[in-house]
């Protein structure tokens, strides 16, 4: 049984993948909640893989800005709120940095809220940019700081947090 789930790891470690799988034994139905947005061909091939390999019977919902409102809208819905698959963080703070900078913070807070109010499950990727060297511009060193508060609010908020590496799932925190 999944509750609240995070997922963590580098740039192709599997994280997506262990989502996926995770969500795929929950026996819940299933939305996929992307932040992702096609900026260049190659992220548009990247979306189109993901697609591809998620099953057919799942919902999709894209939504780079404005995950509260989405967790809010299923959270209210009649009978059983199914299992909300959100990916990713990474792609979601880039998407609020170089937004409006009025949204940041009310659109921060008002996923966290979000995600400590949803009654279903829910598994949420991020990517874990605190291993590697300290970025050189303040828009690099903003975005590692941004995300590493958020993956921290989020892991407080979340019953397991598990890391992938290489593909295998290493965990830091064991659902109850």
């Amino acid at each position: 049984m999944v509750n609240k789930l995070l997922v963590t790891g580098g740039i192709r470690s599997g994280k997506t993948g262990l989502a996926e799988q995770r969500a795929k034994a929950a026996g819940n139905d299933v939305v996929y909640v992307a932040t992702a947005t096609a900026g260049d061909d190659e992220m548009a091939l990247r979306i189109q893989r993901h697609q591809q390999l998620r099953p057919d019977h799942w919902q999709l919902v894209e939504e780079p800005l404005r995950l509260g409102r989405v967790l809010s809208v299923y959270a209210s819905g009649l009978g059983e709120p199914p299992l909300l698959l959100v990916d990713c963080m990474s792609l979601w703070l880039s998407n609020l940095l170089f937004a409006d900078g009025s949204l940041f913070q009310p659109e921060r807070a008002a996923f966290l809220e979000a995600v400590e109010a949803y009654p279903g499950p829910l598994v949420i990727v991020t990517n874990e940019v605190g291993l590697g060297t300290i970025g050189m511009d303040p828009l690099t060193r903003r975005f590692a700081d941004e995300l590493g508060w958020l993956n921290q609010a989020l892991a407080q908020r979340c019953d397991e947090v598990v890391m992938a590496v290489a593909g295998l799932p290493i965990t830091l925190k064991a659902g109850g």
